[in-house]
């Protein structure tokens, strides 16, 4: 599985659209055959910024990267944003999602 975290610093004049700007992008990333999940969350530290959490069977990554929507998805957010966005991507070799958390077990 591809594992990837990305926090968008959006320019404070566009975070409350950006959910918005960002809507189609999301719609057809989530629709990808390879994608996993694809969720926004907005960061308590920063309040514009934007942190997305993805992930992609092992083989879907370069399928993402080089379509249509990905091009313009990066056009789309280039003028939103203060700076480049911070990414952590990497394989997890042999997961395919979520797992349960051992430590806080419910019920």
């Amino acid at each position: 599985m591809i594992f990837i975290v990305v926090k968008f610093p959006v320019k404070p004049e566009h975070v409350e659209e950006w959910p918005e700007k960002v809507s189609a992008f999301t719609r057809a990333t989530r629709d990808e055959p390879g994608n996993l999940w694809y969720e926004w969350s907005r960061s308590l530290e920063d309040p514009n910024t934007y942190v997305l959490v993805e992930a992609f069977k092992d083989d879907a990554g370069e399928a993402h990267v080089n379509s249509d929507h990905f091009r313009a998805g990066m056009e789309a957010m280039r003028p939103l944003l203060r700076r480049t966005p911070e990414i952590v991507s990497t394989t997890i070799p042999g997961a395919d999602g979520w797992s349960s958390m051992g430590e806080l077990v419910i019920g």
